[in-house]
C-alpha cells in the first residue's frame, strides 16, 4: 500500500511474470482457520488466457497469510502454480476455465464449490461469447492444495440449466453452500435472465451436499434506478445472530456495488438499506477519480472478528470507458474493507496499516 488515494483498499494485485495470475486476480475466498492461519483461494488468469473467454476467471489458486492483511501466494501443484484448472476432458462443464466461489474445512476436508465453463458459445444482444454457459462443481482436498472433483450428473456438475423460458436457462454461476443442519444443505447461485437481460440469484437443496433439487429464483433486482437495479450477481450467506444475511453484488449501468439482504428463513429475502448515496453498503469508489475500484466492487466475502467487527474482501475494477462491453479490458485486483464496528452498512476501504 501506499499513500496514493487511488489505491486505498487494495490487498493484491496480479503476480509476478510467468504465473498462474499475472494478468488478473478475482473472487477472494477467504477462511480464518482455528490455529491462526489465514488462507485464500481466488481465481485469476495469465496472459495470453484464452480472449475469446469475456470473465475474469481461468484457473485457481492459494494464498496464505499470518494476519489477513499480508499475503503470500503458495505455488501449487498445477499450471504455472495453480490448484485447480480447467479439466482435460472437451465434453466436461468445465473444460474452458474455472473460478472459486465458495471453500468450507469440515471434518479435516476442504470443500470447493466452483463453476466452469464448456466450448459452447452464446449469443448476448450483440456478443457471441464462449464459455459463459457456467454451471457449478465441487471438489475436495486434505491440504488445499491438491484437490479431486466429485463428478456430478450433468458433464460432471452438480445442476443443469433451466428449461428455455427459465431465468437460469443460460447459466448457473458462481454457487455458494451453506449447511443448515446436518440433513439440509442450500446451495446459491446467479443467472443472466437472456430475456429480462437481468440478474437473479437461485436456490437448490440438497440432504447430502452432492444431490441438488432446485427452488428457483429467491431474489431479483432492485428499484430501476438502484444499485442492483440489474439484478444481483455474486454473494455470500450466512447466519448471525439469528438470521440469515446475504452480502450481494448488485449490478447497474452505471458499475457494481455491495449490498445487504436478510432473512428469516433464507429463502425469502429483505434489502436493508445501507449508508452510501446510492443505497449500497459499500459503494464503488468515485468516476472518474482514477482509483483501481472506480467501476465496480462485488465477489463480496465476510469474516467476523473477535472484537464484533467484520473484514470485507471483495474484487474492484478500475474503469475503462467500455462499461460492461469488455469485461478483459478492466483490471481486477481484490482489496479489503473494515466495517465501523458491528455495524455491516458502514465501512471504510484498509489504509495499509496508516494512522
Amino acid at each position: 500500500m501506499t499513500t496514493d488515494d487511488t489505491r486505498a483498499g487494495l490487498l493484491l494485485g496480479p503476480g509476478p511474470n510467468g504465473q498462474w495470475d499475472d494478468e488478473r486476480v478475482s473472487g477472494p475466498c477467504v477462511l480464518r482457520l482455528p490455529h491462526g492461519q489465514w488462507r485464500m483461494w481466488y481465481y485469476g488468469r495469465e496472459q495470453g488466457f484464452d480472449p475469446e473467454i469475456q470473465l475474469p476467471s481461468g484457473r485457481i489458486g492459494l494464498a496464505e497469510s499470518d494476519d489477513g492483511l499480508h499475503w503470500r501466494r503458495i505455488s501449487g501443484p498445477l499450471t504455472r502454480g495453480a490448484v485447480l484448472e480447467a479439466h482435460p476432458d472437451p465434453t466436461r462443464f468445465d473444460a474452458t476455465h474455472v473460478g472459486v466461489s465458495g471453500v468450507r474445512h469440515e471434518d479435516g476436508l476442504y470443500w470447493m464449490w466452483y463453476f466452469g465453463g464448456d466450448h459452447s458459445r452464446f449469443r448476448i444482444g450483440r456478443f457471441d461469447v464462449k464459455g459463459l454457459r457456467l454451471r457449478p462443481g465441487c471438489a475436495i482436498s486434505r491440504d488445499g492444495l491438491h484437490w479431486q472433483r466429485l463428478d456430478g450428473p450433468y458433464q460432471g456438475a452438480l445442476l443443469d440449466f433451466g428449461e428455455p423460458n427459465a431465468f437460469d436457462a443460460a447459466s448457473l454461476g458462481w454457487p455458494q453452500v451453506v449447511r443448515v443442519r446436518h440433513d439440509l444443505w442450500r446451495l446459491y447461485y446467479h443467472s443472466l435472465d437472456a430475456a429480462r437481460m437481468v440478474f437473479g440469484v437461485g436456490l437448490a437443496e440438497s440432504d447430502d451436499g452432492l444431490h441438488w433439487r432446485k427452488r428457483g429464483e429467491v431474489f431479483g433486482p432492485g428499484e430501476p434506478e438502484a444499485f442492483d437495479g440489474l439484478g444481483i450477481g455474486t454473494r455470500q450467506v450466512l447466519w448471525h445472530e439469528g438470521r440469515w444475511l446475504m452480502v450481494y453484488e448488485g449490478v447497474a449501468g452505471n458499475g457494481h456495488s455491495i449490498g445487504l439482504a436478510e432473512s428469516d428463513d433464507g429463502v425469502h429475502w429483505t434489502r436493508r438499506p445501507g449508508s452510501e448515496p446510492d443505497g449500497s453498503i459499500f459503494a464503488h469508489a468515485e468516476s472518474g477519480s482514477g482509483a483501481w475500484d472506480a467501476f465496480a466492487v462485488g465477489t463480496p466475502c465476510l469474516v467476523a472478528m473477535e472484537d464484533g467487527s467484520w473484514r470485507l474482501y471483495y474484487v474492484g475494477c478500475n474503469e475503462t470507458g467500455l462499461g460492461h462491453g469488455d469485461e478483459l479490458a478492466a483490471r481486477h485486483q481484490i482489496g479489503l474493507a473494515l466495517s465501523q464496528g458491528s455495524d455491516l452498512t458502514r465501512w471504510r476501504r484498509w489504509d495499509g496499516g496508516r494512522r
